[in-house]
């Protein structure tokens, strides 16, 4: 089985519609799929009723989530997407989104850049609004060549020039919240340190033991050290090890199935799940 437990549509920051994520999906040969777009579900609609055969669905989130000043993701598979308290988390971070892309966007013309709120409103369309889209604006004005040279401090890395706050959930609530939907909850490439400050193994070690299920290891921003480093911080505090491609369609380099979990880790998810369950294609339409 090759299963990628990572990928990202047009709900929010993709560039393929649900719909043709998972056709593509199917395509590229992966037998399980993640949908796990930022800190919404409203992709998972489409992404069902497209589903090919042969091709299994994870519904997933990955919430946006900042200890002691650090950002990072926390993706949450098989989860109620109606259980209250962690509907009205996401709710709360997803209206923040569009006061921080505009306050962004302010900041950079302050530098001297030409972009627009509607430049951008039109590059996310119905998608959650964020930094890759602003990154984008940043793409087609000439200012860097690729959407990763935005994430600088000269523009919108964490604490850059051009950064601004947004509502984040501590990830230890994110954990709670997750688990109080019936969902399994796995840190986000945690060793991503291009992206900027990454949090400490001790802090890991308190997320696994307030219920952290997992890690996501095999990740494009992870050099061989960082994974072995982190595979053997999995084994220590014994944390499920995933793998995914972090697939962002024509936004990012990353292919889909470029890394994949293994099929045990993908069965021990599903087992500690109860909000949902796995969904099996029926064809599509």
């Amino acid at each position: 089985m090759r299963i990628d437990l990572h990928t990202h549509s047009t709900a929010s920051d993709g560039t393929d519609a649900p719909a043709e994520l998972v056709r593509k999906a199917a395509a590229t040969g992966l037998d399980v799929v993640a949908l796990t777009d930022h800190d919404t579900t409203r992709g998972h609609a489409e992404a069902i009723a497209a589903l090919p055969e042969r091709l299994t669905l994870v519904t997933g989130a990955e919430l946006s989530c900042r200890l002691d000043g650090i950002s990072m993701h926390m993706l949450a598979y098989l989860f109620d997407a109606e259980e209250p308290a962690l509907l009205a988390e996401r709710e709360l971070v997803r209206d923040d989104r569009v006061p921080r892309a505009q306050g962004m966007i302010a900041k950079l013309q302050e530098l001297g850049v030409p972009v627009t709120w509607e430049q951008v409103a039109r590059i996310a369309g119905d998608g959650s609004v964020g930094r890759p889209h602003v990154a984008t604006a940043l793409v087609e004005l000439g200012v860097v060549p690729t959407v990763n040279d935005a994430f600088t401090e000269d523009w919108l890395a964490d604490g850059g020039r051009a950064f601004v706050e947004k509502h984040e959930t501590d990830p230890f609530e994110a954990i709670r919240l997750i688990k109080g939907a019936g969902g399994v909850a796995v840190f986000a490439h945690p060793g991503a340190s291009k992206r900027g400050r990454t949090v400490p193994e001790a802090a890991i070690a308190e997320m696994a033991a307030a219920g952290l299920d997992g890690i996501e290891v095999d990740h494009m921003d992870h050099d061989t050290d960082t994974r072995a480093r982190l595979r053997g911080l999995a084994k220590e505090l014994g944390l499920l090890v995933t793998g995914s491609s972090d697939y962002h369609g024509s936004r990012k380099t990353c292919v889909l199935g470029e890394y994949t979990t293994d099929p045990e880790v993908y069965g021990e998810i599903t087992r500690r799940a109860f909000g949902a369950f796995p969904v099996p294609g029926a064809g599509g339409v």
